[in-house]
């Protein structure tokens, strides 16, 4: 059973293309994305569609993730599966003048005794996100001082 899709939108203060490039790079993840002890590349492309990395969580989780939309300096998408769950997670950038709108769209699938696992990971997806966004925004305001 898949969670009902969650939406966000978060503000930053920073060029689209400038957020895109931070956001689209897996090697950046661990910096901004609280769950993230590491990432673990299983391609030699580590951005645009078909890269592929395992991310390492504090929690034991390691899902396999790969990139399926890619589109500088708009669209950009991921779905992620280990075990019986299956995420996915989609950023649209707009422009706001010098700064952007990320609009997030995060579903996650739970097959079987996993279907309550995605059901409270979707409840609790939002506040994460929005959380490390929010990182995101401050690192960028840190590079370019």
């Amino acid at each position: 059973m898949t969670s009902a899709p969650r939406a966000l939108t978060v503000r930053l203060h920073h060029p689209a293309p400038v957020v895109f490039d931070y956001l689209a790079d897996p090697r950046t993840r661990p910096q901004w994305q609280s769950s993230l002890r590491r990432v673990e590349p299983l391609t030699d492309l580590m951005t645009g569609v078909g890269a592929r990395w395992r991310d390492v969580t504090w929690t034991g989780v390691r899902p396999v993730m790969e990139v399926v939309t890619h589109d500088p300096p708009v669209a950009w998408a991921e779905q992620g599966r280990w075990r019986g769950l299956t995420a996915y997670l989609s950023l649209v950038l707009v422009a706001v003048g010098e700064e952007t709108d990320v609009r997030v769209s995060v579903s996650l699938d739970g097959a079987g005794p996993w279907r309550l696992a995605a059901q409270a990971a979707g409840r609790l997806a939002p506040a994460a996100l929005r959380s490390d966004l929010r990182r995101v925004d401050r690192i960028l305001a840190e590079r370019r001082d």
